[in-house]
């Protein structure tokens, strides 16, 4: 499976931006969604997260201003971006794990997508 972001651009903070990850194959499959970001020297760090079940986490810097959605028909995932903050300022990268029994063997598969740089000035 390959993932392509976009949908980053550079905006001005309160502005809104919807970032989009198409997925090659399907995601229906898949135990994780998530979005990552890294900032200019900084770790990379997780955004938000949905599991299979359907739980969703985000980190508390971007908890009611951030919301992931996925169209499994439609093989994409979303990560609306509302009230963006300077400090929102990274490359976003999209996440995929899938995870299932193989020969008596947990196997993990992990796919990433290219990023997208969302710039939010001042």
């Amino acid at each position: 499976v390959q993932l392509q972001a976009s949908g980053g651009g550079l905006v001005q903070a309160g502005g809104s931006l919807r970032l989009s990850c198409a997925a090659s194959g399907s995601i229906a499959s898949m135990n994780v969604l998530a979005w990552y970001r890294q900032a200019p020297g900084k770790q990379r760090e997780l955004v938000a997260s949905r599991s299979s079940s359907g739980s969703t986490r985000y980190i508390d810097s971007v908890k009611g201003r951030f919301t992931l959605s996925r169209d499994n028909a439609k093989n994409m995932v979303y990560l609306q971006m509302n009230s963006l903050k300077p400090e929102d300022t990274a490359v976003y990268y999209c996440n995929a794990v899938r995870s299932a029994l193989v020969g008596g063997s947990l196997r993990r598969d992990e796919y990433w997508g290219q990023g997208t740089q969302v710039t939010v000035s001042s």
